[in-house]
């Protein structure tokens, strides 16, 4: 009972807290349609804060492909993919990701926060050497903190103390950083990344959650924008693909060790089959219909155009858009006064991002109209002004 108390006690000392640091955060529930959601009050907003950046979470033809799934394979899985959760609609996506994507194989994972840490845990073991960027995902920094492996931590995009670090490196190896980073929006400077892991031995891994889908040849992602091919490639589907679930592209032997060591693959139940035969119809949309990228770069150049005397807002060729407002009551200031306007956008706080650089994250989506946009940056300059 004592001990009961105090984990009570805790528990109501960290929420409180988190309350007076104004950090505190809620669930809420939404509708969505249309590049438009819902509250629970039935408040409708312009939606700037997901990441169904190419318009498929509710395209028409996605939807459809779901459905037929539904009716070709049922609702679930039934298994992990070792017993009998593994069909030829899972077989049918990994070789069509690989083709696309230009990799060996592919293994399937139900989130991208489990693909990377499947991957760290499986692959590295006591005396390995990890190092990451230090803004990379934080289930990349939380598979580094809790795997056997020494990890350390590069400044965001410094190649020049990666190499340092790689230089001084006497043991296995993995750089593991993101094509896309999803809070600052910039790219990682993934050739000169790979050219020092080249020069020194390490593995490259790339994490593209926000990159596949919007850059490169036919949406192929961040690596295929600036021409390497990582040894891993960790592709998730909760951002352009609209839906939900994840893969690691990689070599066939490095297939295989996740087959028979990655444990959030071995002990999970398959996603859905219906899900994954939704997902294939998916990639034919991302690699075919170039238009939706094409209107993403025109919305981007758009949203700069008109806050470009706004020095909070940085400049990005994705659609992340960061809105940097340092202090946490300012942040909360503007974005609620967005919402007042009716447009909502990510109130992005620590620990999620460092301290004093909390921000609004504006995301840009095939759904959004240019006059949306327009409507959002006059609102967005206007308020900016008055929190200055």
């Amino acid at each position: 009972m004592r001990e009961q108390c105090q984990l009570q006690s805790r528990i109501e000392q960290r929420l409180e807290a988190r309350r007076q640091q104004r950090l505190h955060r809620q669930v809420a529930a939404f509708s969505h349609r249309n590049g438009l959601i819902t509250d629970s009050d039935n408040r409708q907003f312009a939606n700037f804060s997901g990441n169904d950046y190419l318009g498929l979470a509710q395209d028409a033809s996605l939807i459809k492909a779901w459905q037929e799934g539904l009716s070709l394979y049922g609702a679930g899985s039934t298994a992990s993919p070792l017993v009998t959760g593994f069909s030829k609609a899972h077989q049918f996506l990994e070789d069509k990701l690989c083709n696309w994507l230009g990799f060996d194989r592919a293994i399937l994972f139900n989130s991208g926060f489990s693909a990377n840490q499947a991957v760290i845990f499986s692959l590295l073991e006591k005396g390995d050497l990890l190092l990451q960027d230090k803004l990379n995902h934080a289930s990349l920094m939380e598979a580094g903190m809790l795997s056997e492996a020494t990890m350390k931590r590069f400044s965001h995009n410094d190649v020049t103390k990666l190499g340092s670090l790689l230089q001084k490196a006497d043991s296995p190896t993995l750089t593991v950083t993101e094509g896309v980073f999803s809070m600052d929006g910039d790219l990682s400077p993934l050739a000169d990344v790979k050219a020092q892991c080249e020069a020194h031995g390490s593995w490259l891994m790339v994490d593209d959650a926000h990159g596949c889908g919007i850059l490169g040849e036919d949406g192929r992602g961040s690596s295929n924008h600036t021409g390497i091919k990582p040894d891993i490639l960790i592709v998730t589907f909760g951002k352009a693909f609209g839906m939900m679930g994840a893969a690691a592209l990689c070599s066939e032997s490095v297939h295989d060790y996740l087959t028979q060591f990655a444990r959030h693959y071995v002990y999970s139940t398959a996603m859905p089959p219906a899900q994954a035969h939704a997902l294939s119809h998916a990639v034919d949309i991302i690699s075919t219909q170039s238009w939706r990228r094409e209107k993403l770069a025109s919305l981007s150049e758009l949203f700069h155009s008109l806050l470009a005397d706004a020095s909070e807002v940085i400049p990005t060729i994705t659609p992340i858009k960061p809105v940097v407002l340092g202090d946490v009551e300012r942040m909360q200031v503007a974005a609620t006064s967005l919402k007042a306007s009716g447009f909502w956008t990510g109130a992005i706080r620590p620990p999620t991002v460092p301290a004093n650089s909390s921000r609004l994250r504006i995301t840009l989506s095939v759904n959004q109209s240019e006059s949306q946009v327009k409507e959002l940056a006059a609102t967005l300059s206007q308020i900016l002004q008055e929190v200055s």
